[in-house]
């Protein structure tokens, strides 16, 4: 039994979408994964097929050699890998900087990017210009927060996705078993992305937008996916940042990964070292993420 895609999958399964792949040939790599879920009933609570899961888990698959998939068809191809659509000309950014006070911006609104929507266009342009990691699309359970002020400027964006699989630190301070974690790490999510507008500069905003946005991530996640999250996760690397807007907003510093990428199979590529910070989202979290009782 191995775990992919924080899935057990047996040796015989593995067989079995062998022989099935090839049947079904005639199929694109995005019509397999549709076609799985069906096959294996793998939905979300309210039903939705996770096909995002599962072409992540067909290529993870493919990647470690245990399956061959079709090739990728020329017409799914992009024209520049990782490429984010220019933004129309109509929706363009009012750049001019921001350097009130708190108090005159406030009320803020922090609004969901919908698919394709305005704020999503608006959300992708500007993480992908401005955060340090850009941005090339989400895949899995997200969501993505675009916060304006009061008259309508944006300020900030936010992206919340798929909780890290392992991480030591974490998994003490929640008080967790392999099982576990296995089971539940699914009602976690990561702060993946936090993006302050480079024309904005206003303290304690940061702090302030952390704040609005994690009082109603568990509902607006239980009404989008029909399941809670009882956790928020975030990694901030230590030679970058110092973390100033998550401690101010009450998250905590839990430890710190090891350096090793996910990706790196033979434990030989280093990654900066980042600091592991959790923000509880309920008040039994620990009950409700399964923990083990001392």
């Amino acid at each position: 039994m191995m775990i992919c895609q924080g899935r057990e999958v047996s040796a015989a399964q593995v067989e079995w979408l062998r022989q099935w792949i090839v049947s079904h040939g005639h199929l694109s790599r995005h019509r397999l994964a549709h076609e799985l879920c069906r096959v294996w009933n793998w939905t979300t609570p309210t039903g939705q097929r996770k096909h995002f899961a599962a072409r992540s888990f067909l290529l993870k698959l493919e990647q470690r050699g245990w399956i061959t998939l079709p090739p990728v068809r020329a017409s799914m191809r992009r024209t520049r890998p990782g490429a984010v659509a220019e933004l129309p000309l109509a929706i363009l950014p009012d750049a001019r900087p921001i350097t009130a006070r708190l108090a005159d911006l406030r009320p803020l609104q922090v609004l969901i990017a919908q698919q394709r929507s305005v704020e999503e266009y608006r959300f992708a342009h500007y993480v992908a210009q401005y955060h340090y990691l850009g941005f090339t699309g989400t895949v899995g359970e997200n969501l993505k927060y675009l916060v304006r002020d009061r008259d309508g400027r944006d300020l900030a964006c936010l992206l919340f996705g798929s909780a890290a699989w392992k991480t030591a630190p974490r998994d003490r301070f929640i008080g967790w078993s392999d099982p576990a974690r296995r089971r539940n790490v699914n009602l976690l999510t990561n702060n993946t992305r936090f993006l302050l507008l480079p024309w904005v500069r206003v303290e304690h905003l940061a702090s302030h937008i952390l704040g609005l946005v994690v009082r109603r991530l568990n509902a607006d996640w239980q009404a989008k996916y029909g399941h809670p999250v009882h956790l928020v996760e975030t990694f901030v690397e230590r030679d970058r940042f110092r973390g100033t807007c998550y401690r101010a907003a009450n998250w905590l510093c839990v430890g710190q990964t090891r350096g090793r990428s996910r990706q790196d199979r033979d434990q030989t590529l280093r990654v900066p070292i980042k600091d592991i910070y959790l923000y509880p989202l309920t008040a039994h979290f620990r009950e409700a993420l399964g923990r083990v009782e001392a």
